[in-house]
């Protein structure tokens, strides 16, 4: 990030403004209302070009501290959470409706902010977080109301008088004020993943996004005021560690939801334990594709390098560990390089571009790190390595491949966020389940093979929180997501999404009287 003081625009700024989707925003949304940030702006850089595409208000600890006071006064004395989920269902249709009516301009953002290929863009980037958001409707609809069977008890007064009939009910209510943090990589789904499930609960919630992508979130203050919702539900503040470290340990804070690196999701448990915060964790990972000897090559190694490719390998459930029966990896290693050649990389403004850059120069130089050290550590470079050709500008990699992958080298144990794939052999399918679990991390899985019912028997010992046969179904919508070990705390999506951000509540009556 880069942050200037507040100057005139440039020309080439102006234009931006103008043909960029939202970032003609420059205030902060808190309380129902823009409010001006602090002093400084954030320079919102193109990753493709390094150009400006505009200056977003920097939040401040102040600005953060109105933020947290005007949801939780929200929550407390506010109509949002003594809605009912159907009342509450009904403004967040209207949400979908708005962002559904903005997808082209949401597509148009994400591309310059975010600097994702097209393809990519539509489908994963804008669709599939809609879809999300129509999944969790689909799901309020349900009755959550639990009535547990009636109970026959003495009278602990009078045990020789009329026993008691009694029952339980099980009520489900919200959490309160939610602090939402979230990364660059996905930006406009990370930010909905937030609000869809902290709002229709009945919370009210703090967003903060990612200084690379803030008005992927701060273009929801438009849509918050579109659609008519009540003041201090949803608070939109940017901003630096100050900001964030308010969000993390505030005692007005119940819940902290985050996603991002696996390190600073430790050190944000750490911050919210002394206030008893309840967190929601969606962190890194290191999945594995195993790829078993009757396997289809063409097919796995065409998907393989997809998947790193996707968002330029900035995901966190991308399968990065290509684990390869020896007897066909030669094979699919040859494969896999031909079809990572045909990549085409560039500014994805052009819509045949498959494969856009990094999100800064930072991110792109740790890479290039690591595709030193799996060198040094006797990994053989087969494809990429460097920077493609005929790009001066912007922070664009090749999609690299490594063979000959040891387990325990650090290309096959650390998160690289970048479109780099590891390829390890293995002999036998217990040899490949071991090798696929031996990782602190465990977000997600893929097997590829002839034998389905095998595949199914290896699903269940993969530690990870998903796991796709054969490319699984295509969409997620309806599927919970999330991570085992140091990937992650909680699921996201899926049917018992809300209930992250609610509270159980018993409640014992006597039946009669």
């Amino acid at each position: 990030m880069l942050w200037i003081a507040k100057t005139a625009l440039t020309d080439n700024e102006k234009t931006n403004r103008m043909t960029i989707p939202f970032t003609q925003i420059d205030k902060l949304y808190i309380d129902g209302d823009w409010h001006e940030g602090g002093p400084d702006q954030d320079a919102v850089i193109n990753p493709a070009t390094e150009d400006v595409i505009g200056r977003a208000p920097v939040g401040t600890a102040a600005a953060a501290d109105a933020a947290v006071a005007a949801a939780k006064t929200a929550f407390d004395d506010g109509p949002w959470p003594r809605m009912s989920m159907a009342e509450r269902a009904t403004v967040m249709r209207r949400m979908h409706a708005a962002l559904n009516g903005r997808r082209a301009d949401i597509a148009a953002l994400i591309v310059a902010e975010v600097g994702c290929a097209q393809g990519i863009t539509n489908a994963m980037q804008v669709g599939a977080p809609l879809d999300h958001l129509l999944s969790a409707l689909d799901h309020s609809t349900r009755d959550d109301t639990v009535r547990l069977p009636l109970e026959v008890t003495p009278n602990a007064m009078d045990p020789n008088g009329p026993k008691t009939l009694g029952g339980t009910t099980i009520l489900r209510e919200p959490i309160g004020v939610v602090s939402g943090i979230t990364g660059y990589n996905f930006p406009f789904l990370l930010n909905l993943a937030k609000i869809a499930p902290a709002l229709l609960a009945g919370n009210t919630l703090v967003l903060k996004p990612s200084p690379f992508t803030p008005y992927s979130a701060l273009l929801f203050g438009e849509i918050a005021h579109e659609i008519g919702l009540p003041r201090g539900v949803l608070n939109i503040i940017t901003g630096g560690p100050d900001v964030g470290s308010l969000l993390t340990t505030d005692p007005r804070v119940d819940l902290v939801t985050f996603t991002g690196s696996e390190g600073v999701g430790a050190a944000i448990m750490g911050q919210a334990a002394p206030t008893l915060k309840r967190v929601h964790l969606e962190l890194g990972g290191k999945s594995a594709l195993i790829v078993r000897a009757d396997a289809d090559v063409q097919r796995a190694a065409t998907m393989a390098v997809a998947i790193l490719s996707v968002n330029a390998g900035q995901g966190c459930a991308l399968l990065t560990r290509l684990l390869v029966h020896n007897s066909i990896r030669k094979q699919f290693v040859e494969t896999a390089c031909a079809v990572a050649a045909h990549f085409k990389i560039g500014n994805p403004a052009d819509a045949s571009v498959m494969m856009g850059p990094l999100i800064r120069e930072s991110q792109r130089a740790k890479v290039e790190k690591f595709v030193q050290i799996g060198r040094d550590e006797g990994a053989t470079l087969v494809h990429g390595g460097g920077r493609p050709t005929g790009l001066p500008k912007g922070f664009f990699a090749d999609i690299t491949i490594f063979d000959n992958v040891d387990n325990s080298m650090t290309i096959a144990q650390e998160e690289i966020f970048g479109p780099v794939g590891a390829i390890i052999g293995f002999d036998t399918d217990e040899e490949a389940i071991r090798i696929a679990n031996d990782s602190r991390f465990g977000l997600n899985g893929g097997i590829e093979t002839a034998d389905p019912a095998k595949a199914w028997e290896m699903a269940q010992q993969i530690r990870s929180g998903s796991v796709a046969i054969n490319g699984g179904t295509g969409r997620m919508s309806y599927a919970p997501i999330g991570g085992y070990k140091r990937s992650g705390i909680g699921r996201e999506y899926g049917p018992d999404w809300l209930r992250e951000y609610q509270h159980e509540k018993s409640v014992f009556y006597p039946v009669g009287r």
